[in-house]
């Protein structure tokens, strides 16, 4: 697979699959701008390389409809203040205005496309939407991992034009790859979070058993038992056996889970262990957090939550790396072929 590092980009428009699906509030406000930061490097990279810039994402789940506190106006604000660059926001993200605004754009200027899903052909993955997408540009690059799972017109976009890897993609591909085939033992996985997409997570915990003890969080443990979920190896899949109120690990669980923490030499945590919005139950999160850096262990951590978690308590440095992946972290550790990444590889 070929990295932005292999194109000669100087002058060229360049579109860039990123992934700016941040949390916002219900007046659109930003409130964890984590992987708007994690982009920049491929964005100055292009700037320092002379690039006209074209960036697309999507934001929330607009379903194929034009919803105005999913506009991209709030990201667009925030790369400016980023970049210390005037970023233009274009009305949609295909057409002719888009197009007329692209054919006119310099070196280092940088266009930002409205939200790809205001369109339904984005996650249907049509391919005529994904050509409309190509023609604005000589070079794609993608470095969206976060969304690689999906099947989207947006990443298919690299059947149509040259393609490679952002830097932050290369980035999360090289460091998982080696956590996920050639982990420093013994590894330690921790998986908490909600128990909606349960089955993704039950693929990870098989995978990981072949060569980790894998420690649950009391939701997730429930809905495995609630929906009678088959454990490939059991014995080494150990469940909680206390909580606060049902909306935290309780005393004898956190003293379990720091136990297997400080023999570890690898560890990866994805999801929060409690309903960390309240102080009360964030004990056992930050708590867990603190082992995992205590025990000077190589530390991966991943999941929206939990890096809005582990940034708030300013404790995000102290690991070895933060993934911008929830369900693509989790599928990609797993085994699973994103396709987002395998379009890359087949170009």
């Amino acid at each position: 697979m070929k990295t932005i590092r292999d194109f000669d980009v100087k002058n060229k428009r360049v579109l860039v699959r990123c992934d700016f699906n941040v949390p916002v509030g219900k007046n659109g406000v930003i409130l964890d701008n984590f992987k708007i930061r994690q982009t920049l490097p491929t964005i100055n990279y292009l700037v320092q390389n002379r690039s006209r810039i074209i960036l697309m994402s999507h934001l929330g789940d607009p379903g194929g409809r034009v919803v105005e506190r999913l506009r991209l106006s709030q990201v667009q604000k925030k790369l400016e203040k980023y970049l210390g660059k005037t970023v233009l926001k274009t009305i949609d993200c295909v057409g002719p205005e888009v197009q007329d605004l692209v054919r006119k754009m310099g070196p280092e200027q940088i266009v930002l496309l409205e939200n790809l899903r205001f369109h339904p052909e984005e996650e249907k993955g049509n391919l005529n939407f994904a050509k409309k997408l190509g023609s604005l540009a000589e070079v794609f690059v993608n470095d969206a991992f976060a969304s690689s799972h999906r099947d989207h017109s947006s990443f298919m976009v690299a059947k149509f034009l040259p393609s490679a890897a952002g830097l932050l993609l290369e980035k999360e591909i090289r460091i998982l790859t080696k956590f996920r085939d050639h982990p420093k033992k013994p590894l330690v996985v921790i998986l908490g979070g909600q128990p909606k997409g349960v089955e993704i997570k039950l693929k990870l915990i098989n995978q990981m058993t072949r060569q980790a003890v894998v420690l649950l969080a009391n939701l997730i443990a429930d809905e495995l038992e609630k929906k009678s979920l088959k454990l490939d190896q059991p014995e080494k899949v150990i469940f909680p056996v206390d909580s606060i109120d049902g909306f935290d690990i309780g005393p004898q669980t956190l003293q379990i889970f720091r136990d297997k923490i400080s023999q570890a030499k690898t560890v990866f945590w994805s999801g929060p262990l409690g309903k960390i919005e309240e102080k009360k139950y964030s004990h056992g999160s930050l708590q867990v957090a603190r082992a995992i850096i205590k025990s000077r262990a190589f530390s991966v951590a991943g999941g929206g939550e939990t890096t809005w978690f582990l940034n708030n308590l300013g404790l995000a440095d102290k690991f070895n790396h933060l993934s911008t992946g929830g369900d693509a972290l989790l599928l990609f550790l797993a085994g699973a072929k994103l396709p987002g990444i395998e379009v890359l590889k087949s170009v």
